[in-house]
């Protein structure tokens, strides 16, 4: 790692050799690494003031492998600078580029241009609002992520061709802006410019078709031959109509995927292409990444607008690059709904004949049944449910005795007894375990970590423990069992803590159990359970993460969302905004006072603006406290905040935000306290896997299992964050959670142990 980051020369004219990048995200934080190392002065635009920070405080970084190093450039927010500009690369999502030149288009000298570094069909746009003289025309390849705020991951090696718009001749600003490029690597001139963005086009339909499954493109690009020339031979086709030259870049070879190309000839080139991105270090395409990681919108929709009225206007007909589109939107918001057998599907959609193949718009909707999982079959797995079935009367005795020990998180005494039960307990259930160790806590309960070897003949590559989490308080005060008492009507189980959490740990005992009883295979597990997750598990955290670390993955106990697993959660924030006025008699003296109350209002109109649906980002302002008699000018005010961020760039953003907080009235001052109570827990590919898993254990069973994404925590943000595997929500079907209605079922216990018992002993195979 670079120790200094390199320094532009302070010297340089801005208006000669300096560049404006405006969005510093993978492409243009790649750029503008490149010119600032090459000694250009660069300034970076972008909307993200957390990223903005990391490049002022720490330079702009490139990450290549475990090498980082990092460039001094100017970095600002588009309110922290207001030009004029010159040279300026734009590198915002397709989407963005209209609200880009709003703000580009008022602070551009009459000399400057805007060279779109973009993906998709854009220069038009463009031209439209800055003029075509102002316009240049760009085609990028470049392999890229931002893996955090100022470091950009280098992806490997891309393509980037400069050119003027419309076909024009290369001109002299064209040769010298390329020039100055190659100092990032091969870039060059063009007069076909289009040529490249519609060979593009092709290619990317196949990249945003692999962005349906969760598994490497490479892999996709082979497995599915048919979707992927389908793709690119509709897209050529509208290329063709349009009388475009397509060209060559990278491993990819337009001309082979053309209608009429020889069969060997494009099996040929499929083979080098995906030989080629084996050779990336991004096995994902961007897309898959806005869907599975970010949780937000796909560009690509913008992209192929263009493809699509062209089509519309050439009479050609696109079924299964629409089919590609329209899945993506149902991925968007629902990436557990990712799978290759959508992939499959625009296969049988290729093959079918053109009048069956429409209308164009209809959505592949796929069959999510999974494969079969490695080392169990369905005569095991109904072994499995077949035993627990015979002792559900025995889970459902396990359970009311476990509910009948109070456990409220805030009384210390009954979390003592409650563990003491639980010992006792495992210790019936299961045996002596090969290790067991309490990890003391002073003001909520202990934690208690009990270790099981391996049963079986397996050998799996990773020996490391499967963890098996959960906790042992609820939000359910000492005395309530009085009121309400663990009752059992037919099907249905209720008390308090049946559902959060004191099923999902009965089913995890009762899982283990089954496969002792019926010898089958099981990895390593360590159960751990801690006593303070109902409060947010601020003394137990620590411990988690470290068991976490030295674990291949784990297995949240926390309660269904109406049956389905939780792959992915929103991180939490509590936050105090505490507000410093001056006190005054409000009657005989009004204007000395400086009123709390009064900047705390402004403020919390602020605060709320910050919300943000479409990104999955709530803040609530759920308590607010101030002043102390109606006839004096509050002193002191303040505002209890809950924050839920379904990502990490919300995160940063809330949190500069916050840090950003400043008086309206000068006289008033504010702080911020309090912090990120849990990370977001984002659907990883250990996640997708583990998930996957899962649902080819249900399937086996005879349901189908599904995934969701909520808002509330657990334990398992930690885990993920942390880099572990983690499949939450696999304990209690039911509903209620902290609610006089909470209940589960019987029948739910047996499936949900069954369901835990096939993916230990499949995690015993892999």
């Amino acid at each position: 790692m670079s120790d200094t980051p390199h320094e532009a020369d302070p010297d340089a004219p801005s208006t000669g050799t300096g560049y404006t990048v405006v969005g510093g995200g993978a492409i243009g934080g790649t750029l503008a690494f490149a010119l600032a190392r090459a000694g250009h002065p660069v300034r970076v635009i972008d909307t993200d003031p957390a990223h903005v920070e990391a490049i002022r405080a720490r330079g702009l970084t490139v990450a290549r492998g475990e090498h980082r190093e990092s460039v001094r450039v100017e970095a600002a927010t588009p309110d922290g600078f207001d030009g004029p500009l010159h040279r300026v690369l734009l590198a915002v999502k397709a989407q963005a580029t209209g609200a880009a030149l709003g703000w580009i288009a008022p602070r551009l000298a009459e000399d400057g241009y805007v060279v779109s570094v973009q993906n998709g069909f854009n220069e038009e746009l463009i031209a439209g609002r800055i003029g075509a003289a102002r316009t240049v025309a760009a085609f990028v390849n470049i392999f890229a992520d931002v893996i955090e705020p100022g470091v950009v991951l280098d992806g490997g090696a891309g393509a980037l061709v400069i050119g003027e718009p419309g076909g024009a001749p290369v001109s002299e600003r064209v040769r010298r802006l390329v020039a100055d490029l190659r100092s990032w690597g091969p870039a060059e001139a063009s007069a076909n410019v289009e040529g490249y963005l519609w060979a593009k086009a092709g290619f990317g339909a196949m990249l945003a078709a692999t962005a349906l499954a969760d598994a490497p493109m490479a892999d996709l690009i082979d497995r599915h031959a048919p979707a992927m020339e389908a793709l690119t031979a509709e897209v050529f086709d509208v290329a063709d109509a349009l009388d475009i030259t397509l060209e060559a870049f990278d491993a990819f070879e337009p001309d082979a995927y053309r209608r009429g190309a020889a069969p060997a000839a494009r099996r040929d080139s499929t083979a080098r292409l995906t030989a080629w991105l084996r050779t990336q270090a991004k096995d994902r395409s961007g897309i898959w990444r806005d869907l599975a990681v970010r949780h937000r919108p796909v560009e690509v929709t913008t992209h192929y607008a263009d493809v699509f009225e062209q089509a519309a206007r050439h009479g050609v007909a696109t079924p299964v690059l629409r089919a590609v589109l329209a899945g993506l939107s149902e991925l968007e918001g629902a990436p557990e709904l990712m799978s290759e057998d959508r992939l499959d599907a625009l296969d049988r959609l290729a093959a079918a004949p053109a009048e069956q193949s429409e209308p164009a718009d209809r959505a592949v909707h796929a069959d999510l049944t999974a494969a079969v999982p490695p080392g169990l079959d369905g005569a095991a797995a109904e072994a499995v449910r077949a035993w627990l079935a015979e002792h559900q009367e025995d889970m459902v005795a396990d359970l009311a005795a476990y509910t009948s020990q109070e456990s409220a998180s805030d009384d210390r005494a009954a979390l003592e007894a409650t563990l003491a039960w639980l010992r006792g307990w495992l210790d019936t259930s299961l045996g002596t375990p090969a290790a067991e160790e309490t990890l003391p806590r002073e003001e909520t309960g202990d934690i208690l970590v009990r270790r099981y070897p391996a049963t079986g003949t397996t050998t799996p590559e990773d020996t490391r423990p499967v963890l098996l989490l959960g906790h042992y308080d609820t939000v359910w005060s000492t005395g309530t069992l009085a009121r309400w008492p663990f009752r059992r009507d037919g099907d249905l189980i209720t008390g308090p803590g049946v559902f959060d959490m004191k099923a999902g740990l009965v089913q995890a005992v009762w899982a283990l159990r089954a496969l002792d009883a019926l010898g089958l295979p099981r990895p390593a597990c360590t159960l751990m359970l801690n006593g303070d997750e109902e409060t947010g598990s601020l003394t137990s955290r620590d411990a988690i993460v470290a068991e976490a670390l030295e674990s291949r993955a784990a297995l949240v106990f926390e309660a269904a969302a109406d049956g389905a697993v939780k792959t992915a959660r929103k991180g939490v924030g509590l936050f105090t905004v505490t507000v410093t006025g001056t006190e005054a008699h409000a009657g005989l003296d009004p204007a000395a006072g400086a009123s709390a109350v009064e900047e705390l209002a402004h403020q919390i109109l602020r605060l709320c603006a910050l919300r943000d649906p479409g990104a999955g980002t709530s803040l609530n302002v759920g308590v607010i406290e101030g002043g102390t008699r109606s006839n004096v000018t509050a002193g002191r005010a303040l505002a209890r905040l809950d924050v839920r961020v379904a990502t990490e760039a919300e995160r940063r953003r809330i949190g500069a935000a916050l840090a950003a907080l400043r008086p309206v009235d000068p006289r008033t001052s504010i702080e911020v306290t309090g912090d990120w109570n849990r990370p977001v827990f984002e659907r990883t590919e250990g996640v997708a896997r583990l998930a996957g898993l899962a649902r080819g254990c249900a399937a086996l069973l005879g349901h189908e299992l599904r995934e969701t994404s909520v808002g509330g925590a657990s334990d398992g943000n930690f885990v993920v964050a942390a880099g572990v595997p983690v499949l939450d929500g696999i304990g209690a079907v039911g509903s209620g959670a902290h609610a006089r209605s909470e209940h589960t079922t019987v029948s739910g216990l047996v499936e949900r142990a069954a369901l835990t018992a096939t993916v230990l002993t499949s995690l015993a195979h892999r």
